[in-house]
């Protein structure tokens, strides 16, 4: 997006997450500046984030997330967006940077498989409550999931 960046990240640490983003703030904004022959932060404020529920929660998500370009009325099809994860998800575009979540892998039991049906998922439309729901634990980092799982999160933290 032209104003804002959405990652989806499963992180192998507790902290994985908070330092690939101190390492972005100090080691990418760095370069960014002196490319451009600028100075100061690159990002607005501190990122914010949202713990996911697996299972139909990330899909969703990811949904969410490819679909924002179009959404924003950038462009018509997804598979357009050239920083979009959709390429890889729809058309079995390698990625470099990241890997495939489980969830998306068990979409099927080969690479053409998971495509079409990731394709037939995003042809489905997200409901304006689920789009809501995502926004508002993401806009307040609140847990995105069940009743149950936010209940185990909180027993968690307490």
């Amino acid at each position: 997006m032209t104003n804002h960046v959405h990652l989806l990240m499963t992180p192998s640490t507790d902290q994985g997450i908070s330092h690939l983003m101190q390492h972005m703030g100090r080691h990418y904004v760095q370069g960014f500046n002196f490319k451009y022959a600028r100075s100061g932060t690159l990002f607005e404020g501190r990122y914010r984030s949202s713990l996911i529920q697996g299972d139909a929660y990330l899909l969703n998500c990811t949904r969410y997330i490819e679909l924002n370009p179009v959404r924003a009325g950038m462009t018509a099809d997804p598979g357009h967006y050239r920083w979009s994860s959709y390429h890889c998800h729809a058309f079995g575009k390698v990625p470099r940077l990241w890997t495939a979540h489980a969830q998306y892998l068990s979409l099927g039991e080969n690479a053409t498989e998971r495509q079409n049906t990731y394709r037939e998922l995003m042809s489905q439309v997200l409901s304006a409550d689920v789009i809501q729901k995502i926004r508002h634990c993401l806009n307040k980092s609140l847990v995105l999931g069940t009743e149950v799982f936010r209940d185990q999160v909180d027993a968690l933290r307490n």
